[in-house]
C-alpha cells in the first residue's frame, strides 16, 4: 500500500477528448530512436542482446500471496537460460513499497529506454496496488536498465495525480519515441478510462520526479456512444514518419458492450494526435508483415457478444496494412479494409470452434530470417481432443502480399517434441513471444501456459532456425527454475513483447 505520491511534478497534466492533439512540451533535442516495431529491444544491460521479462502476478513474496513478482533472462550467444536471470518485486532492495498481497506486480509490462542512455528500462504495472485510502488505485514501478542490468536501485514510482478506487492504474503500458523533442521513448500508461503520457525530465533533481506526465488523454471514441475501457497497448510507425504510433484496444461498454475495438493515435511533432476507431481487440501487435516500410498492426478478438454477427466464433484476428500518411486504415478511409483470419480461413490448421479464444494473445516478427514478419497466435480455450481449454498456439507467415497460410503450422502440448501433456484448464498459449535473445535475426517463439501445473504457470521456449519456428529441442522453466516461488504463481501470465 502506498501513501505518498511522487515528487514534484514538473509538467502539466490536462484532460483532452479524442480529435484533439495531445501535445508534448518540446523542452528537450532529442534525436529520433527507433521507432518500428522490429527496432524494440529489451536490452536491460546493453551487451546487444534481447533479454526476457515475464511476469508472475499471482506469486507468493515473503508470503504474502498474490503480491507477484518479475523475472528477466538475459540473452547471450546461446540465447536465454536459467542462469543469467533476476528476480525482482517490492521486496527487492530499491525497489518503492512493500510487497502485499493482491498488489499483482507484473501484471502488465512494458520496456523502453526513458532516459535515452542506451539502457533499455523495465516498466511494471501493479494496478492491484491501494493507494491509502484508496483500493486498487494502481501503480507502476520503473526498473532502469544498466550495464549490471534490472536492479532496484533508484527505481521509481508513479501514480494517478488523483487516486481513484478500482482505476488500476498501470493495467496497459507501452513505451516508444512518439515526439522528436524527447531524448529518450514516452510512456504510455492506461488506467480504465485514461490515456496518460509520461516523459524523462533530465533536469528533475530527485530521482522519483524524473517521470513527470506530459500529458493525459479520456478515451472518448471518435464515433459517439463507444466507449473503450483499455486493456493493451502496442507502437509502430505504421505511416514511416520516423515517429512511433501507438494503438489503444479494449471492449466496448455502453449501449453495445463486450466488441473489440481500437483507437489509433498518429506520433507527431506536436505530441499524439487521435485518428479513428478501428474494429479490432483486446489484444494487439504490430510488425511489418510485408516487409514494405510500414508496420502493419495485428488486432484479436478472442469472443464478442453473440448478436449472429461475423465474430461470433472462436476467435477472430485482423491485419491492418500499413500506408503512406495513414497508417493502418478502416474501410471508411484511404487504403484496403482489414483482413479476418479464423481457424477456418483456407490453409489455417484446426476448426473454429466457440470458446477456442483464437488471438487471445499476439506477437509479431520475423521466424525464419526472410524479412517478413510473422504472426504468433495464442488460443487458450483450445480443447485438444476431449481436454477442455488445454490450449494451442499457431503462426502464420509473412509474405510480400501479406500474412498468408502457406507455411502456418500449430503446435499443443499433444504435439510431437512439446513436453508435458494437455490438462484441462492449461490455457497453453494464454501468452505468446516472438523473441532473439541469441541475435542471429530468427525469432523463436515463448508461449505460455499461467494455469499449468494447477496454477503455478509455464514457459515454453521454442527456436526458430531457416525454416522458422520448431518444436525440436524445445523446453520449459518456472518461477521455481529462477528461484522464485512457483505455487500458483500464474508465472506467464505477462511477458513482455
Amino acid at each position: 500500500m502506498r501513501t505518498y505520491r511522487p515528487a514534484a511534478v514538473v509538467a502539466a497534466s490536462f484532460l483532452l477528448m479524442a480529435g484533439a492533439a495531445v501535445a508534448a512540451p518540446s523542452a528537450y533535442a532529442g534525436t529520433p530512436g527507433g521507432t518500428h516495431a522490429n527496432d524494440r529491444n529489451t536490452d536491460f544491460n546493453g551487451d546487444g542482446y534481447e533479454d526476457v521479462l515475464v511476469g508472475a502476478p499471482a506469486g507468493a513474496v515473503g508470503g504474502k500471496k498474490g503480491a507477484g513478482y518479475v523475472t528477466v533472462q538475459y540473452g547471450s550467444s546461446t540465447g536465454i537460460g536459467t542462469n543469467r536471470s533476476a528476480v525482482l518485486s517490492q521486496d527487492t532492495t530499491g525497489v518503492p513499497g512493500t510487497a502485499e498481497a493482491g498488489d499483482g506486480f507484473g501484471r502488465a509490462l512494458a520496456t523502453g529506454d526513458l532516459d535515452g542512455d542506451g539502457f533499455d528500462d523495465a516498466i511494471v504495472g501493479l494496478p492491484g496496488e491501494d493507494v491509502e485510502p484508496v483500493l486498487d488505485a494502481g501503480g507502476i514501478v520503473v526498473l532502469w536498465g544498466s550495464p549490471k542490468g534490472l536492479t532496484g536501485t533508484d527505481s521509481d514510482w508513479l501514480q494517478a495525480d488523483e487516486p481513484t478506487g478500482s482505476a488500476q492504474f498501470g493495467g496497459a503500458l507501452a513505451a516508444a519515441h512518439f515526439s522528436p523533442d524527447i531524448p529518450g521513448d514516452q510512456l504510455a500508461v492506461t488506467d480504465r478510462e485514461n490515456l496518460t503520457l509520461y516523459q524523462y525530465d533530465a533536469a528533475a533533481k530527485q530521482k522519483s520526479a524524473r517521470l513527470a506526465p506530459a500529458s493525459r488523454n479520456r478515451l472518448t471514441p471518435g464515433t459517439p456512444g463507444r466507449q473503450i475501457v483499455p486493456k493493451a497497448l502496442t507502437t509502430g510507425d505504421y505511416d514511416a514518419s520516423g515517429l512511433a504510433d501507438l494503438v489503444v484496444s479494449g471492449v466496448t461498454v455502453g449501449e453495445e458492450p463486450g466488441y473489440g475495438w481500437s483507437s489509433l493515435f498518429f506520433g507527431e511533432v506536436q505530441g499524439l494526435r487521435y485518428d479513428r476507431d478501428l474494429r479490432g481487440g483486446p489484444a494487439v501487435a504490430s510488425g511489418d508483415i510485408n516487409n514494405d516500410g510500414y508496420d502493419d498492426l495485428v488486432t484479436g478478438e478472442p469472443t464478442s457478444p453473440d448478436d449472429g454477427g461475423e465474430f461470433v466464433n472462436g476467435g477472430v484476428v485482423g491485419v491492418y496494412y500499413g500506408s503512406a500518411g495513414d497508417g493502418p486504415v478502416g474501410a471508411e478511409g484511404p487504403g484496403t479494409p482489414p483482413v479476418w483470419w479464423t481457424q477456418d480461413t483456407a490453409g489455417v490448421p484446426g476448426t473454429d470452434e466457440r470458446g477456442d479464444g483464437w488471438g487471445t494473445d499476439l506477437s509479431v516478427a520475423d521466424t525464419n530470417g526472410d524479412g517478413y514478419a510473422d504472426v504468433a497466435i495464442g488460443a487458450p480455450g483450445e480443447d485438444i481432443g476431449t481436454v477442455l481449454d488445454a490450449g494451442a498456439v499457431w503462426v502464420l507467415r509473412g509474405s510480400a502480399g501479406g500474412l498468408t497460410a502457406d507455411g502456418a503450422a500449430s503446435w499443443d502440448q499433444d504435439s510431437e517434441h512439446v513436453p508435458g501433456v494437455p490438462e484441462r484448464g492449461d490455457r497453453w498459449g494464454g501468452q505468446v513471444r516472438l523473441t532473439d535473445p541469441n541475435k542471429d535475426g530468427r525469432f523463436g517463439l515463448l508461449t505460455a501456459a499461467p494455469g499449468e501445473d494447477a496454477g503455478n504457470g509455464v514457459v515454453w521456449v521454442f527456436s526458430a532456425g531457416t525454416a522458422g519456428v520448431t518444436a525440436a529441442g524445445s523446453w520449459t522453466y518456472d518461477g521455481g527454475s529462477l528461484g522464485a516461488a512457483s505455487a500458483v504463481a500464474a508465472f506467464g501470465a505477462t511477458i513482455d513483447e
